[in-house]
Parts: C-alpha cells; sequence; structure tokens
C-alpha cells in the first residue's frame, strides 16, 4: 500500500511539473506584456494628452487676451497636430487603438476655460499649461529613458524635446501673464 502510495505520488508530480513549468513560462510571458503595456499606456496617455492640447490650442489662440497666449495657443493646436498624427502612424504599426474623445478632465478643463474671457482666461489658460507640461516632460522623460518597446522610446525621446520648450513658453508667458503656476 506505501509503495502504490508512493507510485501515485511520483505520477502525480511528474504530470503536474510540465503543467508547472507551462505556468511559469506563461508568466514570464505576462511579465513581457506588462512591460509593453506599460509602453502602450505611454501611448495613449500620450495621445489623450495630444488631444487636449489641440482643443485647448484652439480656445486659446482666438480667445487669448494676451498676444503670446494667442501664440502658444496656436504653437500647441500646430506642435501637438504633428505629433498627434506621428502618434497615430506609429500606433497604428504597433496596433494599438488610439482615443477618441477628451478625457473627462480635459473636457472639465475645456468647458472652464471656455466660460472665461479676457485676462481670467490668460491666467487659467496658462495655469494648466505650465501644471500639464511639467507632467508630460516627466512621463515622456520617463519613457525615453525606460520604455522597453524602441520605437515607442524614441519617439518620445525626439518629441520630448518639443515638449520641454513648451514647458519653457508656458512658463515664460504664465509669469507675463500673473500667475505661479501652481494650482
Amino acid at each position: 500500500m506505501k509503495k502504490a502510495l508512493i507510485a501515485a505520488t511520483v505520477v502525480l508530480a511528474m504530470s503536474a511539473a510540465p503543467a508547472f513549468a507551462r505556468g511559469r513560462h506563461t508568466g514570464h510571458k505576462g511579465a513581457k506584456t506588462a512591460k509593453a503595456g506599460s509602453d502602450q499606456t505611454f501611448v495613449m496617455k500620450a495621445a489623450k494628452g495630444g488631444m487636449a492640447e489641440v482643443e485647448l490650442g484652439k480656445l486659446a489662440a482666438p480667445k487669448g487676451a494676451s498676444d503670446q497666449v494667442k501664440k502658444f495657443g496656436q504653437r500647441m493646436v500646430d506642435d501637438h497636430g504633428k505629433a498627434n498624427d506621428e502618434l497615430k502612424s506609429l500606433a497604428q504599426n504597433k496596433n494599438i487603438t488610439l482615443p477618441t474623445d477628451l478625457d473627462p478632465k480635459d473636457k472639465a478643463l475645456r468647458d472652464r476655460l471656455d466660460k472665461l474671457s479676457g485676462d481670467a482666461f490668460d491666467r487659467a489658460y496658462m495655469q494648466a499649461m505650465v501644471t500639464d507640461h511639467r507632467q508630460d516632460a516627466n512621463e515622456f522623460r520617463m519613457e525615453s529613458t525606460s520604455g522597453k518597446d524602441m520605437d515607442i522610446k524614441q519617439w518620445a525621446s525626439k518629441t520630448l524635446q518639443t515638449v520641454e520648450d513648451h514647458l519653457k513658453q508656458a512658463e515664460d508667458a504664465n509669469r507675463a501673464v500673473g500667475t505661479s503656476g501652481k494650482k
């Protein structure tokens, strides 16, 4: 009886070994997917942010009270429109479906800004742009150094230069319209 129990345990252990090995292998694949997923998360956030920059820039170009805010808004439309087109192409090559609508937070900001005018618009818009571009610069920097997908990493690195330039311009315009850039 003891021999039968030992034999059954050995057979069970041997039949479980391939399943265990498959589970470990799948787990390893899952880790790769998680890493790729972080690149995909970055792409999705960049797409949402880029859409928001264009939408908000479309508000600022005509609504801004100061020339500096109007020009900054137009630059957002132009630069982020171009970056969005590049990102669409990259996402298509990677089989990533990008969002087509603004994030609820960005919709709320757009609606709030749309109700403002003059100096109040300029201050609120530039404050939002400084805050947003600080966060964007950090996320693009992180992806450009830690991304796993080389194409996405390269796009983030190239685009980071523009985002950092936007941040500097946003900070300059923000000082010009008299806000601190903090919420």
